[in-house]
This record gives C-alpha cells, sequence and structure tokens, in this order.
C-alpha cells in the first residue's frame, strides 16, 4: 500500500508539498483545508468581478528554485523583452515570455511583469519609500526636521545600545531616534498594537536587516545606472526592488492552479475540513482525526507523515495530552495579529500634485501606500489596479484595499461589516484621497491569525521547537505552522525540504528551520554577520531609509 502524507492547510506551504511529493514520490498526499478555497493568506478574494490580494505578493525570489517553480506553473506573459536576464547571486540565465503556442495556450494563464511603486503617506503628503534625500523630501520634512533626523544618526552610531534587547533598541542603532519617532514607532504600533519595547528585537532582525540609510544611498547611487532586463535582482534588497512578477488576476491563481495540479496527479483535497485530533504511536503521529465543519461529522486518517501549516497553538491543542504542561502553555499564549481588507470600489480620487497621476480619474501610480497618518486607523492602502489591470472589472474605476491591524475580537474587529465600509471612506475622505460620495459599493474580507507575533510567550518558542522536533514523522512548514514571519518563497521552501527530508529518510528539521536564517536565503550575504536574519515585506513596518 502506498503512504501517506497528511498536508493540513491548502496555502502555499501546503500545496507545494502536495505537488513536489506527487512530483517526486509515490506517497499520496491528503490535504486537509478548513476553509473553503485554497492559497491561505496568497488567495485572491473576487467581489463582482473585481479581486482583492490580502496583503499584497509580490512573484520575488532569491532562490531559483522557487522561482522556475512559479514560472512553471505560470510562464512570464510576452512583453517587448523577448528574453529576460534573471541573475541571482552573480549566476544568470535567460527566459523567454511568453508564446501564443504554449502549452496552456491562453494568455490568461501567465505572470506579468509589474514595475514596483510604494510611497509613504504622512502630513497629508507623499514621501518616497525608502526615503531619499531629494528636494521633494527635504521640503516635505522640513529643513529643521532632517536637521534633527541627520544629527540623531550620527549621535545613534556613535552611542550604540547593545545588547539590543528590543525592536526599539534594533531602529535607533539602525536609524537613530528622530527618524525612529518620525516614521517607525506609531506605524510599528498601529501594525501590532504593542509598543516596540515589547517586541523582540529578533522581528526587526528577521525583517528588516539589510536595509539601512548607507543602503538607500548606495541604490540611488545605481539607479543613475542604464535599467536591465533583470527581474531577479537578486543583490538588491526586497524594499528597494524596482520590478516583480505578478499572476494576472492576483496571487490566488498560482495555487489554484498548482490545486489543478495537485488534483490530476491524483492528490486528495477536502475542503472545510479542521483538524481536531492527533493520535500517537511510538512516539510518532499516526492518525490525524478531522471533523467536518459543515456537518460535524469525524473521520480519522492514518497518517505515515503529517506536514503541518495550521497554526502551532491549535497544533499543539490538537495533541491533546501529550505535550508537556509547559509546552502547552506557550503554545496556547502564542501572540497572533489579526488583518482586515475594506474593499472600496471609487469612480475617482482626489486629484494631489503630489500622487504625479496620470489617469483622468486621479488614481496614483502606485501598488500600495503606507498611510503614516495618527489620526485614521488605516495601515496601508492597495490601489488593485496598479497590480494588474485585471484585477479591476471596470478599468475606468479605482479599486482600493484599505487594510486595517487588529486582534480578533477587539473593537474594530467586531465592527459590523456596514460600519467598517463607513470608516474606510471616511478616513480615506479625512486624509483627503476621496470624497465619500465617489464611493460606489465595498467589501469588507477578514483575515484571522495573518501574522505570527514577536512578543508574549513568543521569547519561550524555543521550547515549543524543541518538542515539534521530538516527533519524527511531523514536519512543520510555513508561516503559522512555524510560528515564523516567512514570506510566500520561504514557506514554499520550507515545505520543499520537508519534502526532500522525507525522501531521504531524515527527521532532523534543522535545515527546513534554517529558512530565512541560514545565509543561503538572505536578502543579501554578510560575511562579517553569518548569523544575521533577513527580510523585509510590504506586510513588514515602514522600512525607512
Amino acid at each position: 500500500m502506498k503512504k501517506t502524507a497528511i498536508i493540513i492547510g491548502a496555502g502555499p506551504a501546503g500545496l507545494t508539498a502536495a505537488l513536489e511529493l506527487l512530483r517526486r514520490t509515490d506517497i499520496q498526499p491528503i490535504i486537509l483545508e478548513a476553509d473553503n478555497c485554497v492559497g491561505g493568506i496568497s488567495r485572491t478574494i473576487n467581489y463582482k468581478g473585481n479581486r482583492i490580494d490580502i496583503g499584497g505578493h509580490r512573484f520575488f525570489s532569491k532562490s531559483d528554485w522557487v522561482m522556475n517553480w512559479w514560472k512553471e506553473i505560470l510562464p512570464i506573459e510576452k512583453i517587448d523583452e523577448e528574453n529576460i536576464e534573471l541573475s541571482y547571486q552573480n549566476k544568470k540565465t535567460q527566459t523567454s515570455t511568453f508564446r501564443s503556442n504554449h502549452s496552456l495556450n491562453s494568455t490568461d494563464n501567465v505572470m506579468m511583469v509589474r514595475n514596483r511603486l510604494s510611497r509613504i503617506y504622512f502630513l497629508r503628503k507623499f514621501f518616497d519609500y525608502p526615503l531619499k534625500l531629494t528636494p521633494a523630501t527635504l521640503k516635505n520634512l522640513g529643513f529643521l526636521r532632517m536637521l534633527e533626523i541627520g544629527s540623531s544618526y550620527i549621535w545613534s552610531q556613535a552611542n550604540q545600545s547593545k545588547p539590543e534587547k528590543s525592536l526599539e533598541d534594533f531602529l535607533i542603532n539602525r536609524f537613530g531616534k528622530k527618524l525612529y519617532l518620525t516614521f517607525f514607532k506609531n506605524y510599528t504600533e498601529k501594525v501590532w498594537g504593542v509598543p516596540c519595547h515589547e517586541i523582540s528585537a529578533e522581528w526587526g532582525a528577521q525583517r528588516i536587516k539589510g536595509l539601512s540609510i548607507g543602503k538607500a544611498f548606495a541604490h540611488a547611487l545605481i539607479k543613475l545606472l542604464p535599467r536591465t532586463s533583470d527581474l531577479s535582482q537578486k543583490n538588491t534588497n526586497t524594499s528597494l526592488i524596482e520590478r516583480f512578477l505578478y499572476p494576472k488576476f492576483g496571487p490566488g491563481q498560482m495555487w489554484e492552479e498548482v490545486t489543478k495540479q495537485v488534483l490530476a496527479k491524483g492528490g486528495i483535497l477536502h475542503y472545510q475540513h479542521k483538524v481536531v485530533g492527533l493520535s500517537f504511536k511510538d512516539g510518532k503521529i499516526a492518525n490525524v482525526e478531522a471533523e467536518n465543519i459543515l456537518t460535524g461529522e469525524k473521520q480519522t486518517l492514518n497518517a505515515d507523515y503529517v506536514i503541518s501549516t495550521m497554526p502551532v497553538r491549535d497544533l499543539i491543542k490538537a495533541m491533546g495530552s501529550a505535550p508537556t504542561k509547559e509546552v502547552k502553555q506557550i503554545a496556547q499564549e502564542l501572540p497572533y495579529r489579526d488583518f482586515m481588507t475594506v474593499g472600496l470600489l471609487v469612480s475617482k480620487m482626489k486629484a494631489n500634485v503630489q500622487a504625479a497621476s496620470e489617469h483622468t480619474n486621479n488614481m496614483p501610480p502606485d501598488n500600495w501606500i503606507y498611510i503614516q497618518e495618527q489620526d485614521v486607523k488605516v495601515g496601508r492602502l492597495q490601489i488593485f489596479n496598479n497590480w494588474s489591470p485585471a484585477m479591476v472589472k471596470d478599468p475606468n474605476t479605482i479599486w482600493l484595499g484599505l487594510e486595517y491591524f487588529c486582534n480578533e475580537g477587539d473593537d474594530l474587529w467586531s465592527l459590523p461589516d456596514a460600519e467598517l465600509k463607513l470608516l474606510g471612506a471616511k478616513e480615506l475622505a479625512k486624509i483627503g484621497m476621496i470624497e465619500e460620495k465617489d464611493v460606489l459599493d465595498s467589501t469588507v474580507i477578514r483575515m484571522p491569525k495573518a501574522y505570527p507575533a514577536y512578543f508574549g510567550s513568543y521569547t519561550q518558542f524555543d521550547k515549543v521547537r524543541s518538542y515539534l522536533d521530538t516527533i519524527p514523522n511531523l514536519f512543520p512548514v510555513g508561516r503559522n505552522g512555524m510560528h515564523r514571519y516567512n514570506n510566500q518563497d520561504h514557506s514554499m521552501l520550507t515545505a520543499k525540504l520537508a519534502v526532500d527530508n522525507i525522501i531521504a529518510g531524515v527527521s532532523c528539521k534543522d535545515n527546513m528551520w534554517a529558512i530565512n536564517v541560514d545565509d543561503d536565503y538572505h536578502e543579501e550575504k554578510i560575511i562579517s554577520k553569518p548569523n544575521d536574519l533577513t527580510h523585509s515585506s510590504p506586510e513588514s513596518i515602514t522600512a525607512v531609509a
């Protein structure tokens, strides 16, 4: 009989694991997905023909394997560049753009090449992201504030806080206290809901280590050189990337296509099935109990291997009495930050000379805009038209995503949809971006446990990891599966290594935990600091240099 791998969750990590098992082994993957769709936080929500990308997903990776894997699922569309040069860590490859005779035979099943633009909205003005020392920046901030920022930065370089105990220490050491107070502190606390001095410095290290004032200056100089067709920009910090790939109909299109391949190859997927129990035999997980959310019916599945992307809190709980009391307590108290998107369809936006709009309806050219204003709750604004024109049903309208960070069950999360829609429209009008009368339609999307958090009981997470590592046939992967703020490509790499380990008969998980920690997966290599972590993304705090 074939061996069986129970895969908990149909997000990027779970689906990657399933497809890799089918491609490379005769192990039967059975996916249990609690929701009624695939993709996890990388899904695409279709609302009346207008599509929502939850959180914003650039398809960019420093990993050759990930980039090639994506392009195999969805090829790059035909653009002016017949052949696009992709280079990673001084290694260059050529890839052809989409041809009409491609085996998919559809110009819809493609990845688009998109230009990246994101800015900061602060003091009712637009600032470059990352900040650049330009006349516009000087004018927006004013000479006195810029002088204070410069002086504060110089002081911080001469008076470093060691050891770095908190995110506040981490940021002040790299940017100075004045810049930290101007652009980091309030926004970060809006995102996470706790003071920066309570957040672990490890979070800053994982998300924004490679970004600094010096890097931004160097990047500005490089931009003066002729532009190449390099899409990967492997030696560029993620926050400075200028181009990226993007599925025509949003990130969910990628994972819907992967799901089709998984099912075509014999994989099994059960929607709306929640894992409620794990039973052990001889130290291994022997069975997985799943409950049909619609009917309440439960079924028990035999498991030779378990690949889990479910939140660690829920995974430990499903193990019953097997974990120690201490491990269960730490896992139960692991913090998460939840997330809501208010979709607003508008006929036009208010004219703003700084927005540099070329559209008759005053749509800014940004993919997303960080809202740093303290008098509103919205944290970030996505403009879905600029991710892909296919995300919007009517190209004469503007489809906006207002992103709110909250905790499940708090006052903001608990607001009725109707009130959230009104709040979104009022807040954008308050900061001068739209007129409320120009709102045509709206919707609300809630995403619980979107971001694993690095405070509270996370300081003891090593004890939970140590326990999980004792279970030889359990492979935690992905963002929630490892309680690590990984991006999509890192989650995929953990899934790939889980399959590698299964094939090799290796139960040690160290190589998986090293993803986004080991230098091979850094945004850049720092020889003098081999143990540093790296990453930055649109979901992180505003990285300013």
